[in-house]
């Protein structure tokens, strides 16, 4: 993990490969490690970077007041503090979410999206029925005795975790900060970005798992009729973490994709 210093935080990530930039931004209750599948599959061909945003992994905590403009910020200097933009920028589920707002706030860092199993926020997505037992289900979780918090969250696979990550799944949940879950969950149900899509000028390549539970193929059609320069892959037998479920067909999808649209300086 190699580190980046923006307004006072410590910014761990990791890079490998060479090639055109593709930055990949994790979900809730993830880190950098939820993208070791693609950083061993696309650093033949790309310079492949995953962070650990602030509140996770090696970097800081979040500080008072955080809110998801600053989680844009932040990636934005991480990019621009190691070269990398414009570059290919992926987001998974709340990193889709981080990835939008980065584009709203620094587009000229961005030469392509790339969202995958994502909302526009889960007011943006969700009905409010949804949303609030979302809202009802991570308070409940989030109230459990320290030797109880379990920051797993219902419906990420279509089947079994595949067992070859059961151990880096294991390790991840493991270095969850409560608070900084508490940070993802409640953005995300406070945020609604539907009113971005259609300003959306980059290519933008849509991810879904056939059978995401949480994010459902519903919302994948609408970020695919509100944006005007995307297209959708559907993974087949793919819940909400696609890219760990099936890593060969998403690591093929983002590959075609990425050489397709290469960013304008190379």
């Amino acid at each position: 993990m190699e580190i980046v210093q923006t307004n006072g935080l410590d910014i761990s990530y990791q890079r490998v490969g060479a090639g055109p930039p593709l930055v990949f931004v994790h979900g809730a209750a993830g880190g950098a490690r939820m993208w070791d599948p693609q950083l061993a599959g696309l650093a033949d061909e790309f310079t492949v970077v995953a962070w650990d945003e602030p509140g996770t992994g090696r970097s800081s905590d979040v500080p008072d007041g955080f809110g998801l403009t600053d989680y844009a910020h932040c990636l934005a200097a991480l990019i621009e503090a190691i070269s990398l933009g414009p570059a290919h920028v992926a987001g998974l589920s709340w990193g889709g979410t981080v990835v939008l707002e980065l584009y709203r706030h620094h587009p000229e860092l961005v030469a392509t999206l790339i969202l995958v199993d994502t909302y526009a926020g889960w007011k943006g997505s969700l009905s409010e029925d949804e949303v609030q037992a979302r809202v009802a289900g991570a308070r409940q979780m989030l109230a459990a005795p320290a030797q109880e918090f379990d920051p797993t969250l219902p419906g990420l696979f279509a089947g079994d975790p595949p067992a070859e990550f059961l151990p880096l799944l294991e390790a991840t949940s493991a270095d969850v900060r409560p608070a900084s879950l508490e940070k993802q969950l409640f953005t995300m149900a406070e945020t609604d970005q539907r009113a971005l899509l259609p300003h959306i000028a980059v290519p933008t390549l849509l991810i879904w798992g056939e059978l995401d539970a949480r994010s459902p193929l519903s919302v994948a059609r609408q970020f695919e009729q509100a944006i005007p320069d995307a297209e959708l892959v559907v993974i087949p037998e793919a819940g909400h973490v696609s890219n760990l479920e099936r890593p060969e067909p998403f690591n093929q999808a983002v590959r075609e994709f990425s050489r397709t649209h290469p960013p304008a300086h190379g």
